[in-house]
Parts: structure tokens; C-alpha cells; sequence
């Protein structure tokens, strides 16, 4: 690194000195609140500490835009140089999202080790279930060992218990070579609670809070520069690290009311971004608002971004196959609604929603925006996570309904996205967990996470301590089970039902489906061309119409060849064309 890329943005700061390895070089300010170092500095190694002392401060703080903070997030930040990579995907050209399957994943629990490199090591089972990106629980530098990673405070650093920039790099190089995209999850709606100076330097936050912090300054006085500080991370990603997309998390907690949405413009950059490398660049937001404006294109009056999460559709298969409804669940409780989902993506789209108390979400026009920019699971970490034993549906339902819910992801017309494990009924919950340091932050955190489960009519005694080392280690995966028994059949299932989505282009063609139900005996179908889909979640079995059967729950190994009458067990579902 050398003299300009030590500059910082600190308008708050009436003196700033810069702290490099054994040295403290004075800086001058320049116009808008940056300061630069006085005369030359450079050119330092890689991983020299350096931070920067504010006014009269005697301990340097790291820097907001730190590439990486070996020593944790209260301590200096060491120099980095992506470049130096020398990469091996050069003949990797990307691929759209539209007949992709995603495969989220939390890099500290997908193996014991924890690690990039660790990840690396289980790509071939990826490339085996037909993934097409896999997409990263948020890398951020946090405070502590582990973590969700969604309380991050510096955006554009890589945790340095996963291994660090280099090995982030070498992950994604490898994931390439294998055939395999990458999105990254990125928090940008607030900081985490340890470790954020970010408002000693400017003014990054705003008055008011969301639900997990103060909000981000998108559009208030210095706003320019906290937008550039976020648009120049999320770029980051996608240039200096080769990632394929982003995953933009929670954006209904961005209050910007700029002429240009921060959503808007990361999208005109990132696009910008794709043409100049030739390649595919994808932006999928978690958004809550089931407003399609979200993913209509700039020219239709949208924000541009490509996809978003529908919760929807996790939330009608849910009900449907476990028939809880308690929470937000209530209003599923209808085969109907799942239908509704599989013919027009949102289930609330204007009509009243019991959990929020009025009406909520927009109509999606099903005959001009593709099916393909609603993400939709069974599980994902969220629906998992944020239950109290961090629970997953393996543990409630038999092999057959668990193979449902991979028959309705896998054969919709959507983009499916997989939960790590979920393919072979991991018997790992993915529970909420954190390693704060500081006593009062892990107090705050537990009791915190007891009164949420506590208005949701949990058992306290039921919810887990997110402090507690075992909550961490018992929701790692275990690798071993894949071979045995029940778990083997469930991955079966899952392998075959990837063959055929490449065998079939029925079940990539991204127009929404045509569903029909029958409420009182609890059956569905899903018409997908030359395919359907018959779900008979009844008291008796089915005869449906003659046809060849490509899946079916009951026996996901051994399709039927030949054509003839098909006949749905209660509980079960096929896939058959006719």
C-alpha cells in the first residue's frame, strides 16, 4: 500500500494521525473530511498493522474501510493486496441466475474445520446436487470467534477465523474451477453492536433505529460519502474477490429517501461492473416488502436488482407439510394458499396479513416478469435459526414429506435455493449463536433472545443460550451421516430430482405454474408443461392420470419407465409427464 491508499474520511475529527507498523505519521486534511498522509508513505508488505489516531487518542482505531483485522475488530488493521493473487478461473465466463439452484451455506458450521479451505474440500458434493452458486452467510469482520456474521462493523473486511482474505480468495477460485457461482451475503441496514467506530470518524448513522440497530445515513447531511463507503464495498466483492453476486439482506431497513435509492444505484454500478468484465453480475435482495417493484427492471419503473427472497412460498410449504400455524404461519394454513404462491409468486399481495394487522405486499404481473426472480426454500438459515432449539424439519417430518418439500423447491418454477444439510435431513439443528466477549453484550443477547421466543409463545426452557460454546459446535453438519439409512434415501432424492431439472427444461422454464387444489381432500397440482406435479397430502391415496413417473417421494431411487396409471400414497408426491 502507499500514501493514498492510507487516506480516510473523518469530518468529525479535528486532528487525525496515521499509525503504521512502529510509526505515527501526521496527516493533512483535504476537502469534504478526508486527510491524507503529509509527504510519502510507502510502499508497506502486506500485513503491516495500521490505524489512525483521532484528535488526541492514544489507541489507533482500525480502518473503516479495512481489508483485514488479524488482531479482531478493536485492534489495527493490517495492509492487503488482492492483487497478488495469482487466480486460475480465467475460463470461467459466470452464468445467470434464471435455471440456477443456490446452496446457502455458513462457511463456520458447513465442516468441523470452520474454514475457507475446509469448504473446498466438499465442492464435489456440491457439483454432485447440480448447484449452480453457492451463497455465503455474511463474512464480514465481527466481534468474537463466531457468529451469524450479520453483526458486522467493518464491511469490507474478511473474518479472520475463516481464514482470511487470501483464503476467501482461494475459495472462490476453486468454486469457479469446480462450475460453481458465488454470492455473498452482505449486511449494509446497520453495524454490530461490538466493535463499530465508524461514528467517530462521520456521520455513517442517522437518528432512529430498525429492528437490529441505529440506521444507516443514506440520505442525510455527509450521506454522499457513507453511500460511496457502501457502494465501494459491495463492488469490492464482485471485482477484487471475482464474486458472482450479492445477496443484499433485509433492504426493507434501508430508509433512503434520495432521488436514487441506494438500491437503484448499486444496481446501475454493478450493471456498469458486469459489461466491463464481460460477465454476469446478479443482486438478490431479502426483501419484505413482496413489492415486484423491487425486481422490475430501471426502464419498468423498478430498482433494477435481479431477485428477490419470496417468504411466501416458504411459509405455504411450511404449513403445508408440517401444519404449523401459529405466527405469521396463520394466514397459510390453506392448501389454497400454497396454490396461490405457485401461480403468483406473493401470497399477500395487497390482501390482509393477521401477523402485521393490515393489508400488506402488491400483485406481481405473472405475464411479464419471469418466475426466476423469486429466490424460494424449504429451509433456510433464518426459518431455521430463528426457532428456539434452531430446529430444522428433519426432525418433525417422515422421509416422504421431507422430499415434498425438495419436490415443490426443485420442480417450481422458481429459483430454489437449498439450506446446508437440508439435502440429506442433517440431524444438525442451525441454532442462533454468538460468542460476545464482553459480559453485558452476552447477557444482553440471551435475554434478548428470551423475550423474543418468550411473545412468540415459546417454552423458555426450550431456547437455546446463543452464548453457550455447545449451541455453536452442535450446529455444525456431520459429514457421516450422509451414507446411512434414512439420511442416503433423503440425498438420493435430492441428486435425482438435480438430474432431472438438467434433463428437463419444463423445470427451468421460468413462467409462473398453472396449480389447482382440492382443500377437502388435501391435493394439488402443478402443471408444468409436459410435466405435473401431483402432491396428495390427504387421508387416501390418489389415482391420477396415466403417465411416465420421474420422481416420486415414495421410492425417490427407482422411477417408473413406463406409462401407466400413477397412483399418489397419502403424504406422498410425483412427478410424472404425461
Amino acid at each position: 500500500m502507499t500514501s493514498g491508499s492510507f487516506d480516510v474520511w473523518a469530518p468529525r475529527a479535528q486532528q487525525v494521525r496515521l499509525s503504521l507498523g512502529d510509526e505515527v505519521a501526521p496527516m493533512s486534511s483535504a476537502d469534504g473530511g478526508w486527510w491524507t498522509p503529509t509527504g510519502t508513505v510507502g510502499p508497506v508488505p502486506d500485513g503491516t498493522p495500521y490505524g489512525y489516531l483521532l484528535d488526541d487518542d492514544e489507541r489507533p482505531l482500525p480502518d473503516p474501510r479495512s481489508r483485514r483485522q488479524p488482531e479482531g475488530v478493536h485492534e489495527r488493521s493490517a495492509t492487503f493486496d488482492p492483487s497478488a493473487y495469482e487466480w486460475g478461473d480465467q475460463s470461467w465466463t459466470g452464468r445467470p441466475l434464471a435455471g440456477a439452484t443456490i446452496y446457502e451455506l455458513h462457511v463456520g458450521t458447513f465442516t468441523p474445520e470452520g474454514t475457507f479451505d475446509a469448504v473446498i474440500g466438499r465442492l464435489d458434493h456440491l457439483v454432485g446436487l447440480g448447484v449452480g452458486f453457492i451463497e455465503i452467510l455474511p463474512v464480514n469482520a465481527f466481534n468474537g470467534v463466531h457468529n451469524w456474521g450479520y453483526d458486522g462493523v467493518l464491511w469490507s473486511a474478511v473474518h479472520e477465523a475463516y481464514g482470511g482474505p487470501a483464503a476467501y480468495q482461494r475459495l472462490v477460485d476453486a468454486c469457479h474451477q469446480a462450475g460453481i457461482g458465488v454470492i455473498q451475503d452482505v449486511v449494509h441496514n446497520h453495524l454490530g453492536p461490538s466493535g463499530n467506530y465508524l461514528p467517530r470518524f462521520g456521520p455513517y448513522l442517522k437518528d432512529g433505529r430498525n429492528t437490529w440497530g441505529d440506521l444507516v445515513n443514506l440520505d442525510g447531511e455527509g450521506s454522499q460519502e457513507v453511500r460511496r463507503y457502501i457502494l465501494d464495498s459491495a463492488l469490492m466483492w464482485l471485482s477484487d474477490y471475482h464474486v458472482d453476486g450479492l445477496r443484499l439482506d433485509a433492504v426493507h431497513a434501508l430508509e433512503d429517501s434520495s432521488d436514487v435509492h441506494l438500491l437503484e444505484q448499486l444496481a446501475i454500478e454493478v450493471q456498469a461492473l458486469s459489461a466491463h468484465q464481460n460477465r454476469p453480475l446478479t443482486l438478490i435482495a431479502e426483501s419484505d416488502l413482496n413489492d415486484a417493484r423491487m425486481v422490475t427492471p430501471r426502464e419498468g419503473g423498478g430498482y433494477g436488482i435481479d431477485a428477490q427472497w419470496s417468504d411466501d412460498f416458504h411459509h405455504a410449504v411450511h404449513v403445508a407439510l408440517t401444519g404449523e400455524t401459529a405466527g405469521y404461519y396463520a394466514d397459510f394454513e390453506p392448501l389454497g394458499a400454497l396454490a396461490k404462491v405457485l401461480d403468483r409468486g406473493f401470497f399477500h399481495d395487497g390482501t390482509f396479513s393477521s401477523f402485521r394487522g393490515r393489508d400488506h405486499g402488491r400483485p406481481i404481473d405473472t405475464e411479464r416478469l419471469p418466475a426466476s426472480r423469486l429466490v424460494v426454500c424449504a429451509q433456510n438459515h433464518d426459518q431455521i435459526g430463528n426457532r428456539a432449539r434452531g430446529d430444522r424439519t428433519a426432525e418433525h417430518l417422515d422421509t416422504e414429506r421431507l422430499l415434498c418439500g425438495a419436490l415443490l423447491t426443485l420442480a417450481s418454477p422458481f429459483t430454489p435455493m437449498l439450506f446446508q444439510g437440508e439435502e440429506w435431513a442433517s440431524s444438525s439443528p442451525f441454532a442462533f449463536f454468538t460468542s460476545h466477549p464482553e459480559p453485558e453484550l452476552a447477557k444482553a443477547t440471551a435475554d434478548g433472545r428470551l423475550e423474543e421466543f418468550e411473545r412468540m409463545g415459546w417454552d423458555p426452557d426450550e431456547v437455546l443460550d446463543p452464548q453457550d460454546p455447545a449451541t455453536f459446535e452442535r450446529s455444525k453438519l456431520d459429514w457421516a451421516e450422509l451414507t446411512d439409512g434414512r439420511h442416503a434415501r433423503v440425498l438420493a432424492g435430492y441428486r435425482r430430482l438435480a438430474a432431472l431439472r438438467r434433463e428437463h427444461p419444463e423445470l427451468t422454464e421460468p413462467r409462473f405454474g398453472s396449480a389447482s387444489v382440492d382443500e377437502e381432500t388435501r391435493r394439488l397440482t402443478l402443471d408444468r408443461g409436459a410435466l405435473a406435479l401431483h402432491l396428495n397430502l390427504g387421508e387416501q391415496a390418489w389415482e391420477v392420470t396415466d403417465g411416465e413417473i420421474l420422481f416420486s417421494t415414495a421410492d425417490p431411487e427407482s422411477p417408473r419407465a413406463e406409462v401407466g396409471p400413477v397412483v399418489v400414497p397419502p403424504g406422498n408426491g410425483v412427478l410424472v409427464r404425461r
